[in-house]
């Protein structure tokens, strides 16, 4: 006789819904990786600068494509969303805000900051 299991089944992912720490950990995860493969486009560039004249303009007609000035700025907020998570845990390494409240008002401070220094470097761009 096979005696049958009554433990409760872990949630389903349509039923379970991360928390916003948990969110912005896996994106501060995510924007570390696009951040290393951004880091070819990088050096294509400098590549391109220190190529001559005939590298550079074909660089110029290459990032001129709408696709790469997206990506471009996807790289730009990735740099700026990592650096924000960065100090939020330098403020973690203090030994501070870990109640959640305080966590979820860091997420938004930090999501917030990022939007607002990447649209500040597009002002200047």
């Amino acid at each position: 006789m096979v005696k049958k299991n009554n433990r409760p089944i872990s949630p389903h992912l349509q039923i379970y819904r991360l928390p916003l720490t948990g969110i912005v950990s896996i994106s501060h995860r995510m924007t570390g990786v696009m951040l290393s493969a951004g880091l070819v486009l990088f050096v294509y560039i400098i590549y391109a600068v220190f190529g001559g004249l005939t590298t550079y303009t074909a660089m110029q007609s290459f990032t001129s494509f709408w696709l790469v000035k997206v990506v471009y700025w996807g790289f730009v907020y990735a740099l700026f969303f990592h650096l924000c998570h960065g100090v939020r845990h330098l403020i973690w390494d203090v030994g501070k805000s870990f109640d959640r409240d305080t966590l979820n008002r860091y997420a938004m401070i930090e999501l917030g900051a990022s939007l607002v220094l990447t649209l500040t470097v597009l002002l200047f761009i």
